[in-house]
C-alpha cells in the first residue's frame, strides 16, 4: 500500500514523497530510520494522520495509572543514563507495553519527539498521566542536561504518591467489604424476610409495636415500589460519587473532614507529607520558589490547602519566608513547620522537607493500618446492631402474644 507522508530532514527541510509500507505504523517506522520525522502521513484511502490529529485525540486519553507512569520514568531513565536516544528509549518501552491505551500514550509521545518537539512538549497531551509537576522536573531535566536524573526523581516521587493512595484504598477495602454485606443483609430481611411475617401479624389482632409497625411500613413500601426503589438507589449513589469527585464536593467533603476529632488530624498529616514532598523534590531539581509553590498548589485537591499555598506565594513575594505563613496556621503539623524553619534559617530546606515528608509518610502508613483495625469492629457492631434491631421487630409481635396467652391462663 502507498503511503503519501509530509516530513522533516535533520536540517529542518521540508519533504513529501510516498513510501510502499503494509500499515500506517510501519511506513512512520521506515521514514523514521531514513532520518525523517513525519508530520503527516495518509494512505491511497485517505485515512491517515497528522500532528493535529494526534493533539486532538489525545485531549481524549485515558487515566493512566501512577504506577505504570512511575515505572515509564525508571525505564527511561535508565535508558537515558546508559546514552540511548530518546526516541529510541521511548520507542523500546512501547514495544514493551502490555496495555493497548498505554501503548498509544507512548506512540503519541514518541511522533511529536520525532517531529522535532522536546520532551516536555511531547508529554504535554495527557495532562492525567504527566501532571504539571511531572513535566516541570522533565523541563529542568531537559535544560539541565541531566534529564535521567530528573526521572528518577519523577519515578521516586510518582511511586510514593502510588503506594500512599494503595494503602488507603487496601486499607478501607475490607471496611467497604463489610458495608455493602450490610447493605444486602438488611435489604433481604426487609425484602423477603418481614413479608413471610406479615401474613401472621395480621391473623394476631392485636396492636404491632412500633418499631414492628415501621419495619413493616418500610417493607411493604420496598415491595410494592421496587421498580422505582432501586433506580433511586442507584441513582443517588451514582450522584453522590459524582458530587464528591466535583469541586463543590471536595470542598465540603474536606472541610469537614477537617474538623471532625482524630479525622483532621490524619488529614493535616497527610496534606502537610504531600505538600513537603513536591516542595522537596521541586527545589531540588533547583526549580524556582515561586514555580514550585505554583505546582504544588496545581497539584493539592483541598481547597483550604490551595488557599493556603496562594497565602505562601503572596508571603514569598513579600520576601518572607514560608515557615511563617505554615506556622500561623493549622493546616501543617506542628513539628514540620519548626523542621522548614530550621530548614530555611541552614540553607538546606529542599532536603529537610523531603526528610519531613519520608517521616511523615512512616507515621501515616502506621495510622492508616491502625484506622483500619479500628474501622472493621466498629462496622461489624453497627451490622450486628442492625440485624439485631429488625430481629427483635419481628419476635417482639410473638413475646407479647405469649405473654398475654399466659396471664389469660
Amino acid at each position: 500500500m502507498n503511503f503519501s507522508y509530509q516530513a522533516y530532514d535533520k536540517s529542518g527541510k521540508s519533504i513529501s514523497g510516498i513510501v510502499d509500507a503494509s500499515s500506517n505504523e510501519d511506513a512512520t517506522e521506515i521514514l523514521r530510520k531514513k532520518g525523517l520525522f513525519v508530520s503527516s502521513i495518509v494512505d491511497s484511502k485517505g485515512n491517515g494522520n497528522s500532528k493535529k490529529n494526534k493533539k486532538l485525540r489525545s485531549r481524549g486519553s485515558k487515566r493512566v495509572s501512577p504506577k505504570v507512569v512511575s515505572e515509564f520514568a525508571r525505564e527511561l531513565a535508565v535508558l537515558v543514563s546508559t546514552g540511548t536516544p530518546l526516541i529510541d528509549a521511548i520507542s523500546s518501552i512501547e514495544r514493551q507495553s502490555s496495555s493497548d491505551a498505554w501503548g498509544n500514550e507512548l506512540k503519541r509521545v514518541r511522533q511529536r519527539l520525532e517531529e522535532g518537539d522536546s520532551l516536555t512538549s511531547a508529554l504535554e497531551g495527557n495532562t492525567q498521566a504527566f501532571d504539571a509537576v511531572f513535566r516541570s522536573l522533565v523541563a529542568a531535566g531537559e535544560s539541565s542536561g541531566h534529564l535521567d536524573t530528573m526521572l528518577l526523581r519523577v519515578a521516586v516521587l510518582t511511586r510514593k504518591q502510588a503506594q500512599i493512595r494503595s494503602n488507603i484504598l487496601g486499607a478501607m477495602m475490607y471496611p467497604i467489604l463489610l458495608t455493602g454485606v450490610a447493605v444486602v443483609v438488611i435489604g433481604m430481611l426487609i425484602g423477603v424476610v418481614l413479608p413471610r411475617f406479615s401474613s401472621m401479624f395480621e391473623t394476631l389482632d392485636t396492636p404491632l409495636p412500633a418499631s414492628t409497625a415501621v419495619l413493616m411500613t418500610i417493607s411493604s413500601f420496598v415491595r410494592s415500589y421496587w421498580w422505582g426503589v432501586i433506580p433511586a438507589g442507584g441513582a443517588c449513589i451514582a450522584y453522590f460519587v459524582w458530587w464528591i469527585n466535583g469541586v463543590q464536593g471536595q470542598f465540603v467533603l474536606g472541610n469537614i473532614a477537617l474538623k471532625v476529632p482524630k479525622l483532621g488530624d490524619i488529614v493535616r498529616s497527610f496534606m502537610t507529607a504531600r505538600i513537603t514532598r513536591l516542595m522537596g523534590v521541586l527545589l531540588e531539581a533547583k526549580v524556582p520558589m515561586l514555580d514550585t509553590i505554583n505546582l504544588t498548589r496545581e497539584s493539592l485537591g483541598h481547597q483550604s490547602y490551595q488557599d493556603l499555598m496562594t497565602r505562601v506565594e503572596d508571603a514569598v513575594t513579600r520576601g518572607e519566608p514560608i515557615s511563617s505563613v505554615f506556622g500561623s496556621n493549622e493546616l501543617v503539623v506542628p513539628s514540620a513547620c519548626e523542621a522548614i524553619r530550621n530548614g530555611e534559617q541552614s540553607g538546606r530546606l529542599a532536603d529537610v522537607l523531603v526528610h519531613v515528608s519520608d517521616y511523615l509518610d512512616e507515621d501515616n502508613e502506621t495510622i492508616i493500618k491502625s484506622l483500619s483495625s479500628l474501622i472493621e469492629p466498629v462496622i461489624m457492631v453497627v451490622l450486628g446492631v442492625l440485624v439485631g434491631f429488625v430481629a427483635i421487630s419481628m419476635f417482639l409481635p410473638l413475646f407479647d402474644l405469649t405473654a398475654t396467652a399466659g396471664g389469660g391462663a
